[in-house]
């Protein structure tokens, strides 16, 4: 629920699939993923992996075989990256069964961020100054304000697989918004097609669902929640590349997500008391359980290790977890929530990824 493609110098032709439901987060220079989890923006500097001349040479090194080769450890990050980002909407699902959708956005960055803040300030660790704040601020709205809200609206009312499926649309939103942009890339025919393809697709996953009575409209209003996340996501990626980062050189990553992680879940705590949630409020051992490991694994865990994962292998590689959290989602959703699946979403999702690989292609 939880966030732009990474350049990294080992691989800065490569291009890699996006997703806006727990792992969205825009480079300067590109962008990964929707607004899910990877929605903070990684300073160049922070994501390269080590060059050719910091790699051991194998003639001259031994690998205590004791100790995990960074490579497997970087392998295990991106499997946790994997099941723990797949699996926060069968949790968000969960946890809307009695708790409001933007408070408990609100709750679980605020607790995230801090949690994260506090770890790294106890190790010693350089925190984001006063005057990044602003910047941190707009990125956290838009990527998870707007990005990680607008997917828990869009559960209350669209299961939680589709939601998956239709978060991984941000690649057509991210496009189209910079094509649209002053020294923006251009759409070619290729990228032109794809977003007909892609939005063919959308069509076939959720028209049956839209019907003129009141279920119907609460179906549309969350896909539209779902695609409002997705320019959340967007125009925050867009920004990033733009704005750049106040001492990237200096930054550290997972401070950097901390604090837009506690700014976008202030935004989620003003939307909620707007909105009058704060006293709808309620917990079950189920929904408390369920926004526990949200904070715990969904935020903390998961990008964690999704940063640990960029560092030490390709880009390409890493951003796969697009394409596989929405498998997962979808078989969670499916097997425990007993979710509708059928010969056409199988379609649909198929149509919708192809979409994606042309919109994505070079």
């Amino acid at each position: 629920m939880l966030l732009g493609r990474v350049t990294t110098s080992r691989d800065s032709n490569e291009s890699q699939p996006t997703n806006p439901g727990e792992s969205q987060i825009p480079n300067p220079k590109s962008q990964l993923s929707g607004p899910d989890e990877s929605q903070i923006p990684i300073p160049k500097s922070q994501v390269s992996g080590p060059g050719e001349s910091q790699i051991p040479n194998p003639e001259s090194q031994v690998q205590d075989p004791r100790v995990p080769h960074p490579k497997s450890r970087a392998y295990a990050a991106w499997v946790t990256v994997c099941l723990v980002w797949g699996t926060t909407y069968l949790a968000i699902r969960i946890a809307l069964e009695s708790i409001p959708p933007l408070l408990m956005g609100g709750i679980r960055y605020v607790i995230a961020g801090s949690m994260l803040a506090a770890i790294l300030a106890a190790r010693g660790e350089r925190l984001p100054g006063p005057r990044e704040w602003p910047y941190l601020a707009v990125l956290g709205t838009l990527l998870i304000g707007f990005g990680n809200g607008g997917v828990v609206w869009a559960e209350q009312t669209v299961p939680s697989g589709l939601t998956a499926v239709l978060v991984a649309t941000s690649p057509f939103w991210m496009t189209g918004i910079d094509a649209m942009l002053p020294h923006g890339e251009r759409l070619t025919l290729g990228r032109t097609i794809g977003l007909v393809v892609g939005f063919c697709g959308i069509v076939m996953l959720v028209w049956p669902e839209i019907h003129v009575d009141a279920r119907g409209r609460g179906f549309l209003g969350g896909v539209i929640a779902a695609q409002i996340a997705c320019i959340g996501w967007a125009i925050g990626s867009s920004y990033s590349r733009r704005r750049g980062h106040v001492s990237a050189k200096d930054e550290n990553v997972l401070a950097t997500a901390a604090f837009e992680m506690f700014f976008g879940g202030a935004a989620l705590f003003i939307a909620a008391t707007v909105h009058r949630e704060l006293g709808a409020l309620t917990f079950t051992p189920r929904t408390a359980a369920a926004l526990a490991y949200l904070i715990a694994f969904g935020a903390v865990v998961g990008f964690a290790a999704y940063a640990y994962a960029l560092k030490h292998l390709r880009v390409a590689t890493v951003s796969l977890y697009a394409y596989i959290n929405p498998v997962i989602a979808v078989l969670l959703g499916t097997l425990l929530l007993h979710e509708p699946f059928s010969a056409r979403m199988i379609v649909g999702a198929s149509v919708v990824f192809a979409g994606v690989a042309l919109v994505k292609a070079r």
